[in-house]
């Protein structure tokens, strides 16, 4: 879902660069290492209080490198919520995934079918697309209240994806407010992308350093979308909530 900026960015002219299908396998690939994490590691790791500190150093190192995807994926909805001429419309396939994801990903991540303690990271999605179709909605007004606007959906967006635990990877780090972040990087810098990589690698060095790696790749993205047939990109709707059930079912055996 790649589109061209507004500023040149030679990366883009790379024909060899990373591909939106690239980009999404990389990314599906990442989620499901952290799927593998918390559903098959985790539970072997037997009592947290108790368990070996090299058993529990793996499955902590193993689902960090899963957080590499939440740039990735901020990255390709910005995109899309550029190109789209049906935000709604794009909420609202958002949303659908994130409901139809939730018991698979309680599963994965909790070995329960219903856990509050963690909410599957593709309603940050959802939160990060409401906050940018506000940002556009008010973009080019200077006043005021136009400002006040934008401040209290941030605010309440950040809130909604702290006090429901969107995303939240082993106790530790919030995917949800780190897409919600990421997006707004990229949505409001797209014209510096100098500025816009470097703010954004400096957001993902305090996210505990490996999501700047995700922000590394974006540098080798190209323009092209590169998937083999049409209706692949919707085969990538079905797969995130497929292996977190797969995950989920093997841990809980």
């Amino acid at each position: 879902m790649n589109e061209s900026m507004a500023g040149h960015d030679a990366s883009l002219d790379n024909a060899k660069g990373i591909t939106t299908f690239a980009m999404k396998t990389i990314a599906l690939l990442l989620v499901m290492l952290g799927s593998f994490s918390t559903a098959v590691l985790l539970p072997g790791v037997g009592d947290l209080a108790t368990a070996d500190i090299g058993a529990l150093t793996g499955v902590v190192v193993t689902d960090a490198f899963s957080w590499c995807a939440v740039p990735l994926y901020a990255w390709m909805l910005v995109n899309g919520f550029r190109r789209t001429h049906a935000a709604g419309w794009y909420l609202a396939r958002l949303a659908v995934l994130a409901a139809v994801s939730e018991v698979p990903y309680d599963m994965a991540t909790s070995g329960r079918f219903f856990d509050m303690t963690s909410q599957n990271p593709v309603w940050g999605l959802c939160i990060a697309l409401i906050a940018l179709m506000v940002l556009r909605a008010f973009q080019g007004r200077r006043d005021v209240a136009s400002w006040a606007i934008r401040i209290a959906v941030l605010l309440a967006a950040t809130l909604w994806a702290y006090l429901f635990n969107v995303g939240l990877r082993l106790g530790l780090v919030g995917e949800g407010l780190m897409t919600l972040v990421f997006a707004v990087i990229f949505y409001t810098l797209a014209r510096r992308e100098n500025t816009m990589m470097l703010t954004a690698g400096a957001f993902g060095a305090c996210m505990f350093i490996l999501p700047v790696l995700g922000v590394m790749l974006l540098h080798w993205r190209s323009r092209r979308e590169g998937y083999p047939a049409p209706w692949v990109k919707w085969l990538f709707y079905v797969l995130y909530p497929l292996q977190l059930l797969a995950f989920g079912l093997v841990g809980m055996a």
